[in-house]
């Protein structure tokens, strides 16, 4: 086990790249996970039976990034991909990578098997002055959790 600061885990500056290209910073990530089911069995001595559990096939959370609007239009190119079949198969390589206050990579997320399943922009509205927050989901089939 690697010796690592606390301090410098603040996980508020990352980025996201697809098969190495890195397509934009973020601010805001949820779905970084990884459950297990538990499977549950019965086994017995002859004098008693006793549930055991064991652990099952994992299952991942999808991941949704946001960040502020850009000009940037490599997310909407990626999520059109998808909709119009140009791809063979719609899978990439996703990395989000956590860096410290020095920007120095700390810590990546490597998403196997991805591909977005949602794109949007926050409600439109003049009466407000609020930032305007540009979100991605994306699904995915395998987490690799590396520091």
């Amino acid at each position: 086990m690697t010796d690592t600061h606390d301090a410098d885990f603040q996980g508020s500056f990352f980025s996201l790249s697809i098969d190495g290209l890195t397509l934009g910073y973020f601010t805001g990530c949820s779905g970084i996970s990884i459950d297990l089911d538990p499977v549950n069995f019965k086994q017995g001595d002859g004098k008693m039976i006793i549930e055991r559990k064991r652990p099952g096939r994992p299952k991942y959370a999808e991941v949704e990034l946001k960040r502020g609007l850009t000009a940037s239009t490599s997310l909407y190119e990626w999520f059109d991909a998808i909709v119009t079949g140009k791809d063979k198969t719609p899978y990439k390589t996703a990395t989000i990578t956590v860096f410290d206050r020095a920007a120095a990579p700390i810590a990546k997320f490597r998403l196997d098997k991805c591909w977005p399943s949602k794109l949007s922009v926050s409600d439109l509205s003049a009466s407000k002055d609020d930032v305007m927050i540009e979100s991605l989901t994306m699904q995915h089939e395998l987490l690799d959790w590396a520091p």
